[in-house]
């Protein structure tokens, strides 16, 4: 959109020297060359990308304001053609003999100048609008296990026991893989599971998605919504806190034990957020939330949330005599969720989703119980002020409907797999969405 913005803030510019004619050749041109970028975008194999219908519906609203604010031009100077003044007649000396030449016809008069048609601008798009959820909040969780976090001896009392009876638990959300990066693209890309993702990708340069991938961030951006991610614990190379933290390319990542890791933040493996500067602008040190929290106009609308191995849930990452595993992540519920609850923006049209994004169940203590559940249904809890509490939500979900769900409530449409038919939204329980077969 940058590319697009300079030459159009030079064009404007430029006219604020020009007037009349002049003045409207200009408007004429750039309204030229912002039809040809929307003509050639729809006649793409994939239309327009919801980047390049934002470029080209920030181009059409400052041409027409540009139209609207030019002085009209000064009315012509009316056009006219002086006759030809008649010829000295001939003196009876110079008179020819014989009869006189016939008169010359009179020239035909000049045509009236038609007036110039005015310049009317192509409509813009509208642009979508948020249904009553404006803000949402995601957070992201290693799952116990569906039992474990929600059954009668449930390791998260804060989740199951405070939190659950004021919101809808959705009881069968289901990963698409025990690791994170599949779950986390497929919630914010709709990109299907790949080997390396199920491995966590080791070598951080094999996840990479191209620049055309696009990101419900990049949806929310070209829609003119906001958005961040808040990662807990992370931090540059001096341990300051810091955004948009990765590895370089080629490089393997050794995240330091129970601290931050890049799989944890699936926004940093997107060239779309990448090269453009949206993650070093919006992805951000947990440490930024409360701030943010204070006011809804500086809440985003959309906040992503993730705490370290640690507190996500992880096995083996907390310090010796720490809460570990699911105890570590209710107690980390139990700290951020009163502080969004308690916020202007989540009181007045806010969403809390608090989901599952990996499968880290407890070794069990009896291995016919375990044959019994898939670690993969983990289960999610929804929380408004827009919702019924105490609720049960039986259909099937998954990160693809997690996606699809949070691009219904702001007017947005789903990208890759989040597209499909069997793909379930629960944005209808806020009078929005399409359900899904």
């Amino acid at each position: 959109m940058k590319l697009l913005r300079e030459p159009l803030e030079k064009a404007i510019a430029a006219a604020a020297t020009l007037h009349g004619k002049s003045l409207a050749l200009l408007i004429a041109s750039s309204l030229v060359a912002t039809t040809g970028i929307v003509a050639a975008g729809a006649s793409s194999s994939g239309g327009l990308s919801p980047m390049e219908a934002a470029a080209a519906r920030a181009l059409m609203e400052e041409e027409t304001a540009l139209v609207a604010t030019a002085a009209a031009p000064a009315a012509p100077e009316p056009d006219y053609t002086p006759t030809s003044s008649p010829e000295a007649a001939p003196s009876a000396e110079t008179a020819p003999s014989g009869p006189l030449p016939a008169p010359a016809p009179a020239p035909a008069a000049a045509p009236a100048p038609e007036p110039e048609t005015p310049v009317v601008p192509p409509t813009a798009p509208e642009l979508p609008e948020a249904g009553p959820v404006k803000h949402v909040f995601l957070i992201s969780l290693a799952s116990p296990g569906y039992e474990a976090a929600f059954g009668p001896s449930s390791q998260m009392p804060y989740l199951s026991g405070d939190l659950r009876p004021q919101g809808v638990l959705l009881g069968n959300y289901s990963l698409l893989d025990a690791a994170a990066l599949p779950n986390a693209f497929a919630a914010i890309s709709g990109q299907p599971p790949t080997p390396a993702a199920k491995s966590n990708c080791p070598e951080y340069e094999e996840c990479l998605y191209e620049v055309e991938t696009l990101t419900l961030p990049d949806q929310l951006v070209g829609a003119r919504f906001s958005w961040h991610g808040y990662f807990e614990g992370m931090v540059d190379a001096e341990g300051k806190p810091d955004s948009c933290v990765h590895p370089e390319p080629d490089l393997v990542e050794a995240p330091a034990a129970g601290g931050y890791a890049s799989r944890l933040n699936p926004f940093v493996f997107f060239h779309s957020l990448l090269d453009l500067g949206d993650c070093d602008e919006n992805d951000l040190p947990l440490e930024e939330l409360a701030g943010d929290l204070a006011k809804a106009d500086a809440t985003a609308d959309f906040s992503y949330i993730s705490p370290n191995l640690c507190n996500a849930g992880f096995l083996e990452q907390c310090a010796e005599g720490a809460p570990q595993g699911a105890a570590a992540a209710d107690a980390f519920l139990a700290k951020v969720v009163p502080e969004i609850l308690s916020s202007p923006a989540y009181k007045e049209d806010g969403l809390l989703i608090v989901t599952f994004g990996a499968a880290e169940p407890a070794p069990p203590i009896d291995p016919a119980v375990a044959l019994a559940e898939d670690p993969r249904k983990v289960g999610a809890v929804l929380v408004s002020p827009l919702l019924a509490p105490g609720g049960t939500d039986a259909a099937d979900y998954s990160p693809y409907s997690l996606l699809r769900s949070i691009e219904e409530l702001f007017g947005l449409s789903p990208l890759g797999n989040a597209a499909g038919t069997k793909v379930r939204s629960f944005a209808s329980a806020f009078g929005g969405g399409n359900g899904g077969d």
